[in-house]
């Protein structure tokens, strides 16, 4: 599969200013709770007095994630064009209109600024690297309107402006090393892209590490769209660590494990755990490349439910018998939903009521029940372990006994304690 090449960032007057504003939020500190300013004074151009509503769909179209991001954007319109043919949203039908983040956060700020002044959307579906989400943060805020966030990440954030419907830090990484741990595992080597999400991550894998007997061999991180790994998987296959922890975006992933094949090291001799790699990646890295290494998602392709299949079915046939559902696209339908259902429940699209609603709103999703937190805006999901089988699928072999609450801040975690600052 041949991969885009990265879009050149577009500095606008716009951008900069989106830079300046999430330049501010990541100085307060990474764990630091948004605050809440006078945003709510904002005013929205959002028109409802028509037979239509639009809402926004940001995605990388091109660039290093586009390997990722695009089958994200296909699942929001399936889930529009869904809900449109079920008679909409309050009798209205969802104009979906269609932006590109190109892979760079102050595109993706310039972006959401549009389609919230210019196109009027009632909420954005969309972002992938928490580079891109803190960038695109602020802008939410200073206009009060919506963001649903599709991707796991490293928690430490809440916002009255986004929801988060990918998992957070204790519904993905921590039952990921709980598990490893059962496994046996007493030391792991930490490989990921230099950005927000995997030095956050491997900051709260080392605490996590640290009380439970786990030695870190090392950390290593690359910049987004980095093709040669052959100095860090020769550092990794000397430190014979027991597992390496990836946290590596986009198709950096490919490189590093046609690299990691390479040099002869296997899933029996030193597994590879990744949280950002899904069925549709498997593709681009070549199965042969990555059968028997691990993921540790919420969702996969796999699950066994009548409301999976007839997502499956449904995603197929929209987009072809070859194409695979994912987490992060799973949850991103997921959230066109939950958006329709907290409408619903609030007989609004005004962000206010939406905000004021939100909490208990649930949807029956392919990866099984969820229910959005009022308080913190993320949802619950079931944590899943899974292993790449030679068919470029991902099996479940460990599972939560049910579905995970959110606690982005680790608040239960005495571990964890300092961490969000």
């Amino acid at each position: 599969m041949e991969h885009p090449r990265r879009h050149p960032s577009r500095r606008t007057a716009l951008a900069a200013g989106s830079i300046v504003a999430a330049a501010s939020l990541l100085l307060a500190g990474c764990g630091s709770k948004a605050s809440e300013t006078d945003s709510a004074n904002a005013q929205s151009c959002v028109d409802t007095s028509g037979s239509t509503v639009k809402v926004g769909s940001l995605n990388s179209l091109s660039g290093t994630m586009a390997i990722s991001e695009v089958t994200v954007r296909d699942s929001i319109k399936l889930a529009v064009d869904e809900i449109n043919a079920a008679g909409g949203v309050m009798g209205k039908q969802i104009q979906l209109v269609g932006e590109d983040g190109a892979s760079e956060p102050t595109v993706f700020a310039e972006k959401a600024e549009k389609l919230i002044s210019s196109d009027c959307v009632a909420a954005v579906f969309g972002g992938w690297t928490s580079s891109s989400r803190k960038a695109m943060l602020p802008v939410f805020e200073s206009n009060n309107s919506l963001l649903y966030y599709p991707v796991q990440y490293e928690g430490l954030e809440s916002s009255p402006n986004i929801f988060y419907t990918g998992a957070t830090t204790n519904q993905q990484i921590v039952p990921a090393l709980d598990y490893l741990k059962e496994k046996g595992v007493k030391s792991l080597y930490l490989v990921g892209s230099d950005y927000v999400f995997p030095q956050t991550a491997n900051r709260i894998i080392k605490a996590y590490a640290g009380a439970n007997g786990i030695e870190i061999k090392g950390e290593d991180y690359t910049p987004l769209g980095s093709t040669d790994f052959s100095t860090i998987v020769n550092k990794v296959r000397t430190a014979d660590a027991d597992a390496v922890f990836n946290t590596l975006n986009g198709d950096s992933n490919v490189a590093f494990f046609r690299e990691y094949k390479n040099v002869g090291l296997t899933p029996q001799q030193m597994p590879v755990v990744s949280v950002s790699i899904a069925e549709e990646e498997v593709g681009g890295i070549g199965v042969q490349n990555i059968t028997g290494q691990l993921t540790a998602w919420n969702y996969y392709q796999t699950i066994d439910t009548p409301v999976n299949k007839k997502f499956v079915e449904a995603y197929k046939k929209a987009y072809g018998a070859n194409k695979p559902t994912s987490d992060p696209m799973e949850a991103a339908y997921t959230s066109v939903y939950l958006w329709k259902n907290t409408v619903e429940k609030a007989k609004s699209f005004d962000t206010k009521a939406i905000q004021e609603n939100a909490g208990g709103v649930t949807f029956d999703a392919p990866e099984g029940l969820v229910t959005i937190d009022g308080e913190n805006h993320h949802i619950t999901k079931t944590a899943r372990i899974g292993e790449i089988r030679p068919d470029g699928l991902i099996y479940t072999v460990w599972q939560s006994p049910g579905p995970i609450q959110p606690d982005p801040f680790l608040k239960s975690y005495p571990w964890a304690a300092g961490l969000s600052g």
